[in-house]
């Protein structure tokens, strides 16, 4: 077999220890790397076909992996007003003004990223910006995209003039004493009464736009992502992308199951297991526990300040224990959307039960591994739990950086009280517990950039700001915990450590090229470490100028 490329006048980081490894050089073919040597040895594989760079001393590290992305729902979502920047109600205005200004005379207006606390004391409603959307249809998602604004014409576009019930326990159209909608919609069901009816981009600009963000992942870094859903045309496209060789991350995909799925959903989403591509596969679901603490849909043990996160997002949370049974004896790992402490205590509940009933978790202890996803406040006898019960701890460091402060005046903060803000995202408490821990972005709720993931872990600081104090710094990651966490630690949780997450001959040449060591460089530096070439599957899919 031919070697496809060699690599030369390299660094190989090792993040078994952290070091480098004796190797200068390394030679791919077929996928994988195939040697590892000196220079002069490594240069004699190549021939004229061969793709050849000198990086110049540069350090390859395994290839980054995000364990919590939406490739495809980001790629939509993040079209249109972006939002995120807005600090205060009179940013929101001015920027919705120059969208209207901008619009075709009724065309609808949308916008992501809201942040609830630029609200500040003030409730999430659509009444602050009712002068500037007069008339105007609009969609706004918040950050969370588990809800989202509509303008009034919206709402009235959509027939909907009051409360509805729904499946889903936790979605609702808020409404205020009167019974009138205040334009806050909560969890898909609600949001999808209005989404529905909004004009729709076409399926080849949805394709379009996914394409370029992959691109736009792959030069950040990322070789790989953990999707954590399937939704309309995402698994088409994946193909469609992978067969034209236009796919520039390997991708783990997690089908939905949601409540109200019947025992031949469950055997469907089954069926699905393993369907995909040379870059692409399903594997594992999805399944929401709870929705999210700002806006009061999570599941605490107690209430929140404002009486809300009470309940969890089956109706039944029996029906979730059984189905995670179900899938167990089937031998498909479930990741779990637990974010609030009775939420997360509740899906290791079920895992504990699922393991006792059989299936292939009594033959072998790592043959399925769930996940927790977020994990955002949880009390200290629930931490053991997850390396007793050798479940998979998928964390989002920097929705703690962005979202929360250090003083506790946000809106996260301020709903949990104390206590349980205190508590925040337990990063280095779950590591030191034992627990595979994974970190991810979940973009499109925070950005997906790999090395500004790594830094959030390592500084929990504001990314805008990173003079100010860190939130909860004694649950930062070392660096070479942070490195783990989307190297190692991801290849085992898709079950893949004998394939990835290594650079040893045998291995996928899925590969990250930085300019210089990412465990020295400072933690607040880490996000602007340049990227200077990204190998996945032993193909280049980003190389910067400089080589």
């Amino acid at each position: 077999m031919r070697t496809r490329l060699v690599l030369l006048n390299a660094r190989l980081l090792d993040p078994a220890t952290g070091g480098f490894l004796p190797d200068t050089a390394l030679a791919v073919s077929g996928g994988l790397i195939t040697a590892l040597g000196d220079d002069s040895r490594i240069r004699a594989l190549a021939d004229a076909s061969t793709t050849v760079v000198d990086l110049k001393g540069a350090v390859v590290s395994p290839g980054l992996v995000d364990g919590h992305i939406h490739p495809v729902t980001g790629a939509e979502l993040t079209h249109g007003l972006d939002l995120s920047g807005c600090t205060d109600l009179e940013q929101v205005r001015a920027t919705l003004a120059a969208g209207v200004r901008a619009l075709a005379p009724g065309a609808w207006l949308s916008g992501w990223g809201l942040d609830p606390n630029a609200f500040g004391d003030h409730p999430v409603e659509t009444a602050p910006f009712d002068s500037v959307l007069d008339g105007v249809p609009a969609t706004l998602l918040l950050f969370d995209a588990h809800s989202l604004l509509a303008s009034r014409r919206a709402l009235e576009l959509a027939g909907v003039d009051g409360p509805r019930s729904f499946d889903q326990a936790s979605a609702e159209v808020v409404c205020d004493a009167a019974g009138r909608p205040t334009g806050l919609l909560l969890e898909d069901a609600a949001c999808d009464l209005v989404e529905r009816i909004a004009p729709q981009s076409t399926r080849e600009e949805r394709r379009d736009r996914l394409a370029a963000a992959l691109r736009a992942m792959a030069a950040a870094g990322l070789t790989g992502g953990h999707a954590m859903d399937a939704n309309g045309d995402s698994l088409a496209f994946y193909s469609e992308l992978d067969e034209a060789g236009r796919l520039p991350l390997r991708l783990r995909v997690a089908p939905w199951c949601q409540p109200g799925t019947d025992a031949a959903g469950v055997r469907a989403l089954i069926a699905r297991q393993g369907v995909g591509g040379r870059l692409w596969r399903t594997a594992g679901v999805k399944i929401f526990m709870d929705g999210t603490i700002d806006n009061g849909t999570a599941w605490l043990e107690r209430p929140d300040r404002n009486g809300e996160s009470t309940h969890a997002f089956w109706p039944d949370p029996e029906v979730y224990t059984r189905i995670v049974g179900e899938f167990h004896r089937a031998g498909v790992p479930t990741a779990t959307h637990a974010i609030g402490d009775a939420a997360v205590r509740h899906v290791l509940d079920a895992v504990e039960k699922a393991r006792a009933s059989g299936g292939s978790a009594q033959r072998s202890a790592t043959a399925v591994r769930h996940r927790v996803e977020h994990i955002e406040t949880v009390p200290d006898e629930t931490l053991r739990r997850f390396a007793e019960l050798g479940v998979i701890a998928s964390v989002q460091p920097t929705h703690c950086c962005d979202f929360t402060r250090a003083d506790h005046t946000d809106n996260w903060s301020r709903r949990l009280g104390e206590e349980r803000a205190s508590r925040a995202w337990r990063c280095r408490d779950l590591w030191d517990s034992g627990a595979t821990v994974v970190l991810g972005s979940d973009w499109p709720i925070a950005p997906y950039p790999p090395l500004g993931v790594m830094g959030g872990a390592r500084h929990r600081r504001p990314s805008r700001d990173l003079t100010r104090d860190p939130h909860g710094p004694e649950q930062a990651l070392t660096a070479l915990q942070a490195l783990r966490g989307m190297t190692v630690n991801a290849a085992r949780a898709a079950g893949e450590e004998h394939l990835a997450g290594r650079i040893a001959p045998g291995y996928r040449a899925d590969l990250t090229v930085l300019a210089d060591d990412p465990l020295t460089t400072a933690a607040t530096e880490l996000p602007d470490l340049p990227v200077l070439l990204t190998v996945l599957d032993g193909g280049v899919t980003h190389r910067d100028a400089s080589l």
